[in-house]
């Protein structure tokens, strides 16, 4: 019967989660299978105790006739807080095979409720002891009792600053910064952490250290403390069960002692102090003198009905990098090179005297000269200052802050002058903890470079919120930002929790009258610009598409609603956005002088967005069932689309505002009608050639220029823009060794010099939403719009072929792995696809013809797993089942000459005598047919549709012998 299994089992997307806040979990899973074109006929899933003692089940779905194998929720009675719940997956597949039993796996719940918290109280330091105010980060401690043969042991912890546990001398986990930032005022996270193995029986000590992070530190432009609150606090709850069933619960309350320690100063922007010769050792064991630390008091002030289980993945240490190379510059420093652009922190190992001061300064670049450049951190000292015990080899890395950096200017470690060495340092690169799920590789270096610089910008700036840059006195959750680079972010990382929590704070940020705060969480006060905003609705839109997350579509709904409904209360009419503050086409090089604001009307913009954002509320009314909202907001968009065509384009179908991004708009948010789409199209192509084949588009532009290209006939002139190196493209940043996405495209100019050190961030993530073009076109790796998860793929690459010899992409979709890769191989094109087992694809092979067409040398027709053939003027059209395949065939579209100075003879047609010049020299192109095509094209056709693997010899033969006819 062949193998079916069941692997990869989730539940909330994370694998065995602890502490989830959620009561009705959904669990996904993917299929294995030997066969193509398996798919789920039906499922059974079981859930039992911790134990997994499926002899007594708590929940039997018993058996389901349904092809859904991501995000179905469990349908059981009510589950318990702080309770641990197995479960195990079959399937059966439409060959009528039934799966074995899947392993087991399991979800944890947290506390579900505020009124759980019976022993855990806010603490505080008393302020009479310790100055709440004071810099250095806070001790808390506490010693307990616990009895003999423990079977479970859970912390739930938060705190109104960021903290680190620790219990018997050890660090509790490897998280970072918890418990992240969230709007504090509405919304604070409570991580779960096992500490079973921690605990001993007899006498245990537990510790917490405690720093100002977002809560209390000067963050936002003004550096202005206390944003949320004036002092740091803990909260803290320790469940024990034992053998016997007892169960016995610990807090933190007034009995815990305070005090501080050898981290004497910590803020994100400004870096760290630590003085080692302070350090408490032992301070969190049991048997520690803690007679001369000070009292704790409550925090009443603090509200516990703000408390949530954690729903975004911790920022932990992802990676580890040694730097490549340490110089002296020319105004003397001492210069680490970690050779690439990262956030996070350096560790480093020393043996140096008592009181002996090291100092680290990070920062992005260097200068012109060859020297560290700190101009574009603004008032950020990204700092870390070490003082040594004395006693040995010490390690240290900071604990409450974060950098952005490539290089590390390196004061006061012993025997610099020497050099410094490389073994004594190494690079934590810290991020969100997001699984990696994609990849994308080309024929072009430069490219693939440029992918790296897109994910590691990715990683830069996902710290738990979607910030803008990780390195100067900003690091705020731009809307803009994060709604242009969303597709890409999830295609490269797995972002449902991330985006999950990050969405959640939108909603309550979100203000009565229905606008949006420019960053979330909110800590600027502007809000309500268009594309800004339009993350309300376009970032729960993109998790559903990526995901099928159709909870979190239904909770964000009428968040998404208000949104638009905001934008139809502006102004006196209700179909044009005309009105309020904008940032417009920000940083669009067709700005005025002295302004951001590119040169394509605000209104425009405006009106594009409202259409696009009541387009994708529709949409998500009827992925939900809403049939009446999908009505309403229907007749909304049709409305809006013929406002923006009434009052942005003339009555002979032009775009009155003659910029590239306004022509972008029009096409990617189908605000014209087919009528005149060509026109528009031929337009914006006519732009970007009078450009030299160079952008000018800004923040709202660039994401969807390619793709408007693209989609319209003009992939040629996309894959140029790409490939563009010189200034402004996404290639020049690569060509002066950028290996992360700037924010200006010409941060470094080409004389050397920099971009204003007012705003000039090194690794800002926003342009590099290329991307999702090099993934959907160029490698050709897509999804259809109705069938989210790429439960229904479509691929179809438009190639490159006068550029580019291979492309190839791969995801790691809920439903498994999914490929699209290409290449030209000897005068053929080859196409490779994987579909994961319970999904179909759509595939579209530009240029192929059925006599043409082989499958793994068989022809199209004896070929397994193919549904449908359909030959099309675009060439072959395939419906395929699960499976991998290899296409091959000889394209017209192949004949592509990269030397078009032979065009002389662009007016005489091909004839016989011609056909048989090429059959002497490319016989194997004949295979196809592509007679009809050549004798119907002119030379010049001939000259730039010449095949792209051919040398340039035998083109010169081929056209030399051609000339004579």
């Amino acid at each position: 019967m062949g193998n079916l299994g069941i692997e990869k089992l989730k539940c909330e997307y994370r694998t065995n989660p602890l502490g989830i806040g959620v009561s009705r979990p959904r669990i996904s899973w993917q299929l294995q299978s030997d066969r193509r074109g398996t798919v789920q006929r039906g499922y059974r899933i079981v859930v039992a105790d911790e134990k997994g003692n499926f002899d007594k089940l708590i929940w039997d779905s018993g058996y389901k006739e349904s092809d859904q194998s991501i995000q179905v929720p469990y349908a059981g009675p009510e589950l318990k807080s702080r309770t641990r719940y197995s479960y195990r997956v079959k399937v059966w597949d439409g060959f009528g095979r039934e799966s074995e039993w899947s392993e087991t796996a399991w979800w944890e719940i947290g506390l579900l409720s505020q009124s759980e918290w019976t022993s855990g109280q806010w603490i505080t330091p008393n302020q009479d002891e310790i100055d709440p105010q004071s810099e250095p980060a806070f001790l808390l401690r506490k010693r307990f009792d616990v009895q003999d043969k423990i079977v479970s042991a859970r912390i739930y912890a938060t705190a109104a600053g960021v903290y680190e546990l620790y219990m018997n001398g050890a660090r509790v986990g490897e998280d970072l910064l918890a418990p992240g930032w969230t709007s504090y005022q509405s919304r604070l996270q409570v991580q779960t952490y096992d500490v079973t193995e921690l605990l001993q029986e007899g006498g245990n000590g537990i510790g917490i250290m405690l720093a100002d992070g977002w809560y209390k530190s000067g963050i936002g432009f003004e550096n202005r403390n206390f944003k949320y609150g004036d002092r740091r606090a803990a909260l803290l709850q320790l469940h024990i069960r034992y053998q016997s069933g007892a169960e016995e619960a610990i807090g933190t309350d007034s009995s815990w002692k305070a005090s501080t320690g050898a981290v004497r100063y910590a803020t994100l922007y400004h870096g760290e102090t630590y003085d080692a010769r302070l350090e408490q050792e032992g301070w969190s064991r049991a048997q520690f003198d803690d007679s001369e630390w000070q009292s704790v008091r409550l925090c009443p002030d603090l509200p516990p009905d703000i408390l949530v289980a954690q729903e975004n993945s911790p920022t932990r240490v992802t990676q580890t990098i040694r730097p490549v190379s340490c110089f002296v510059t020319p105004a003397g420093d001492h210069v680490l090179d970690m050779g690439q652009n990262m956030v996070g922190r350096i560790r480093f190992t020393v043996e140096a005297p008592a009181g002996t001061r090291i100092e680290l300064k990070h920062a992005e670049v260097l200068d012109k000269d060859g020297n560290i450049y700190f101009g574009n951190l603004r008032p950020a000292k990204q700092r870390v200052e070490y003082i040594a015990k004395g006693n040995g080899s010490e390690s240290y890395a900071p604990h409450f802050t974060f950098m952005g950096f490539r290089y590390v200017k390196v004061e006061g470690f012993p025997g610099q002058e020497n050099g410094l060495p490389l073994e004594a340092f190494v690079g934590e690169v810290m991020h969100t903890d997001m699984e990696p799920t994609g990849e994308f590789e080309c024929s072009d270096a430069r490219v693939n470079q440029l992918q790296s610089n897109i994910q590691w910008g990715q990683r830069g700036n996902f710290l738990d919120v979607p910030t803008d840059c990780p390195q100067r006195d900003e690091r705020l959750g731009w809307t803009g930002d994060a709604q242009v680079f969303i597709s890409t972010a999830l295609f490269n990382f797995q972002g449902g929790p991330f985006f999950t929590k990050w969405l959640h704070d939108l909603k309550a940020e979100q203000h009565a009258d229905g606008g949006v705060p420019f960053v979330i969480p909110d800590i600027v006060g502007g809000a309500n610009s268009a594309a800004w905003g339009d993350a309300a609705v376009i970032c729960p839109w993109t998790v559903y598409q990526y995901y099928g997350d159709q909870r979190l579509l239904a909770e964000q709904f009428e968040s998404m609603k208000r949104w638009v409904e905001f934008i139809r209360s502006q102004g006196e009419n209700e179909y044009l956005w005309n009105t309020g503050f904008h940032f417009g086409d920000w940083l669009g090089l067709d700005a005025k002088e002295n302004s951001y604001i590119g040169a394509t009307p605000t209104a425009l913009v405006a009106t594009a967005y409202y259409a696009y954002s009541t387009r994708i509320v529709r949409d998500a009314a009827r992925a939900l069932g809403y049939e009446e909202e999908a009505r309403t907001y229907g007749e909304l968009h049709r409305n809006v689309v013929q406002a923006f065509q009434d009052e942005f384009m003339t009555k002979n179908g032009r775009i009155a505002s003659p910029t590239q991004t306004a022509h972008v708009l029009a096409l990617v948010f189908d605000l014209v009608d087919d009528s005149v789409r060509d026109r528009v199209a031929r337009e914006l192509n006519d732009l970007i050639v009078e450009n030299d084949y160079h952008l000018t588009t800004g923040f709202v532009g660039t994401p969807y220029l390619c793709f408007a290209l693209s989609n319209n006939g003009y992939h040629d002139t996309a894959i140029k823009l790409l490939l563009q190196e010189s200034y402004p493209g996404w290639l020049y940043s690569v060509s002066k060794g950028a290996t992360t996405i700037w924010e200006h495209w010409d941060s470094i100019k080409p004389d050397g010099s920099f971009w204003s050190d007012d705003m000039n961030s090194f690794n800002h993530y926003a342009y590099g939403a290329i991307g999702d073009w090099l993934y959907r076109k160029v490698a050709g790796l897509d999804m259809h719009a109705d069938a989210p998860a790429y439960k229904r793929i479509r691929i179809e690459p438009l190639f490159g072929l006068d550029k580019l010899t291979y492309a190839q992409a791969a995801h790691q979709s809920m439903y498994g792995r999914v490929e699209s890769g290409w290449r030209v191989n000897d005068g053929q094109i080859e196409i490779d696809v994987r579909i994961p087992p319970n999904t179909t694809a759509d595939i579209v092979l530009q240029g192929a013809t059925v006599s043409s067409l082989r499958e793994s040398g068989l022809g199209i027709d004896q070929a397994l797993g193919i549904h449908s053939v359909q030959e099309s003027q675009q060439g072959m059209l395939l419906s395929i089942g699960s499976g991998s395949y290899r296409f091959t065939y000889v394209n017209a579209d192949l004949f592509r000459v990269r030397y078009t100075e032979h065009t002389r003879i662009d007016e005489v047609m091909i004839h016989e005598a011609a056909m048989a010049v090429l059959q002497k020299y490319i016989p194997h192109f004949f295979a196809s047919p592509v007679f009809n095509f050549m004798k119907k094209s002119s030379f010049k056709q001939l000259a730039e549709n010449t095949m792209s693997n051919v040398s340039k010899e035998q083109v010169d033969a081929i056209l030399e012998e051609l000339a004579t006819l």
